[in-house]
């Protein structure tokens, strides 16, 4: 190749390189920031999506975990990877509705289960995680002050969100209409008590962040209790299966046809 063809190529990649840039960013744009505030004074930041909704009809309503990467209290980085997806232009008219994404402040978890950090058998405690009883308090508010269709409401999260999908849905078994959990971990001797909730999990064959044989015990889990989840293993794929999972429009077909 000669050498003005080579900077022609370049300056072409160069373009399309920061045509992508600006589109995500036109994505995470659409997300207004907010805080919320108990009676106590504990807060929670959060961003949101909110669909072109009127008055008349319900919308269902996404909760979206972040991984523990992007904890903080900055209000921004927990759009960094994957809830973008649900804020194009394509996703906001063939699929409208509200979309919560939390930040989990920092050496804070979405989830509170044993062996967390040094692996091995998931258990959850008792008690939930701070930012997750904030969490679930947000919901309670925003269900009653918005149009939500509470029969549609849904869970995903990735990594450390993939955790707190899985602890959110064995403490508030009740709530969701279904659940993506991507690469994350949880509790699968509680698998009875959420195998109605229908459910499409996601790993990589080569994570060496979380272990795929977590979701691979919790699937067998669900299918022992009688449940019928999705499973996908991406082969070749480490930690970042959440890239392929999240703009996957089959996922979000199958999420939003999903109801209580």
């Amino acid at each position: 190749m000669k050498l003005p063809q080579l900077k022609s190529l370049i300056l072409t990649l160069t373009f399309f390189c920061y045509l992508g840039a600006n589109f995500a960013f036109a994505q995470t744009s659409r997300f207004s920031k907010n805080i919320y505030t108990n009676t106590k004074g504990d807060s929670l930041n959060y961003r949101l999506l909110v669909p072109d909704y009127d008055t008349i009809r319900k919308y269902p309503l996404i909760i979206f975990l972040h991984g523990s990467g992007e904890r903080g209290n900055d209000n921004e980085a927990q759009l960094k990877w994957g809830v973008a997806n649900f804020a194009t232009d394509q996703a906001m008219t063939q699929f409208p509705a509200f979309v919560i994404a939390p930040q989990c402040p920092k050496n804070q978890t979405w989830s509170n289960v044993k062996n967390y950090q040094q692996g091995g058998v998931l258990t959850l405690n008792p008690d939930p995680s701070k930012p997750m009883a904030l969490l679930m308090e947000l919901i309670q508010k925003f269900t009653k002050k918005f149009k939500v269709d509470t029969n549609r409401i849904y869970i995903t999260g990735l990594s450390m969100g993939g955790y707190g999908t899985y602890d959110a849905l064995e403490r508030y078994p009740d709530l969701f209409a279904a659940a993506v959990p991507v690469c994350g971990a949880g509790d699968s001797s509680r698998a009875k008590s959420i195998a109605h909730i229908p459910m499409w999990i996601f790993h990589g064959s080569e994570d060496a962040a979380v272990n795929p044989l977590y979701s691979v015990e919790m699937y067998q889990a669900l299918i022992k209790a009688g449940a019928h989840p999705g499973f996908t293993m991406y082969p070749e794929t480490g930690h970042f299966s959440w890239l392929a999972a999240y703009s996957d429009p089959l996922m979000r077909t199958w999420l939003f046809r999903q109801h209580k």
